[in-house]
């Protein structure tokens, strides 16, 4: 055991490598990555935004950050599948913790977000959020459209969230979760021309121009086919890709807030994913965790893997 140790959250003195923590024991980073506010120079920084007053449902994704570094813990030192690498070996990651948010003043949230994602954006290569409700995109595509310009967006997701926007009292947009997708293009983040929506397995007023990919045809498709049909969309495009836990069906993702039936398994949306190891990603995240509805760490486990894949994509980039 001398070559082991333990709390590679706080003991790692580097953003990279592997860590050798048990899989039952130690300080739970996601993945184990060095806890740290000091990211500069590294290629991704993960963080967590606990988020929930936008939701139209059962509350309780405040609790997702901390749920997708647990379930992350099951990701051992081992190389990691289907990457068949340690992807710590070349990419420096690091955890930064959660933002700090005002639970008396929620309406002051999404700018709290979209300034401390703007600052992180400044000093690391890659921003991975875990969420958090699905809300929080909204100001990380205003964070992200700024440093990268007009985006597209790949989202994967039961909802299409076009729902219509309303005005809050002081003047300025009230955006919840159903309703970031039209916000973001109303503020012109995303060119709706180039984004696609994956899983879409209920009906809002308007599409907003965003092609769709439907429950129905998800599950008559291959990953691969979804993966290509990705690609023709976004056109080698700079892309922002959100996941929301409840684009797959309520059997793999039972902890959400507004789980619909008829989604694809967890295998197949991880299968497209592992076809998308050359889209132009420049920032991503994983939302709608819903702890207190889940069971077993199913969804928690789900929406880690999720994660784990985007980081399996960017070491893959970086390694050539």
């Amino acid at each position: 055991m001398t070559d082991k140790s333990i709390d590679h959250a706080f003991t790692a003195s580097a953003a990279l490598g592997a860590a050798s923590d048990p899989t039952y024991a130690g300080a739970l980073s996601f993945m184990r990555r060095r806890f740290t506010k000091d990211v500069a120079g590294t290629d991704v920084t993960v963080w967590g935004v606990p988020f929930d007053s936008a939701v139209s449902n059962r509350p309780g994704t405040r609790f997702g950050p901390q749920a997708l570094r647990r379930a992350s813990a099951i990701f051992d030192n081992d190389p990691q599948y289907p990457f068949a690498r340690d992807l710590f070996e070349a990419l420096a990651v690091v955890d930064y913790g959660d933002c700090l948010l005002d639970y008396r003043l929620p309406e002051t949230a999404h700018t709290r977000i979209r300034e401390e994602a703007s600052a992180l954006l400044g000093k690391t290569g890659f921003l991975l959020t875990l969420g958090g409700d699905h809300s929080i995109t909204f100001p990380l595509l205003e964070a992200h459209a700024e440093r990268h310009g007009r985006l597209s967006l790949v989202q994967f997701d039961a909802h299409q969230d076009t729902w219509p926007l309303a005005q809050a009292a002081d003047g300025s947009l009230r955006v919840d979760h159903g309703s970031f997708t039209k916000a973001a293009i109303e503020a012109g983040l995303i060119d709706p021309e180039t984004s696609i929506q994956v899983g879409i397995r209920t009906h809002a007023p308007e599409t907003c121009g965003i092609d769709i990919l439907d429950g129905e045809a998800v599950e008559d498709m291959t990953a691969a086919a979804i993966a290509e049909r990705i690609y023709e969309r976004t056109g080698g495009t700079n892309v922002y890709l959100t996941f929301d836990i409840d684009c797959l069906d309520a059997a793999f993702a039972p902890g959400t807030g507004t789980p619909v039936a008829g989604g694809p398994s967890s295998a197949k949306m991880l299968r497209v994913l592992r076809h998308l190891k050359t889209l132009q990603l420049v920032g991503a995240d994983v939302v709608e965790v819903s702890p207190p509805y889940d069971h077993a760490d199913i969804t928690a486990i789900a929406g880690s893997t999720v994660a784990m894949y985007l980081l399996g994509i960017l070491a893959e980039k970086k390694a050539g």
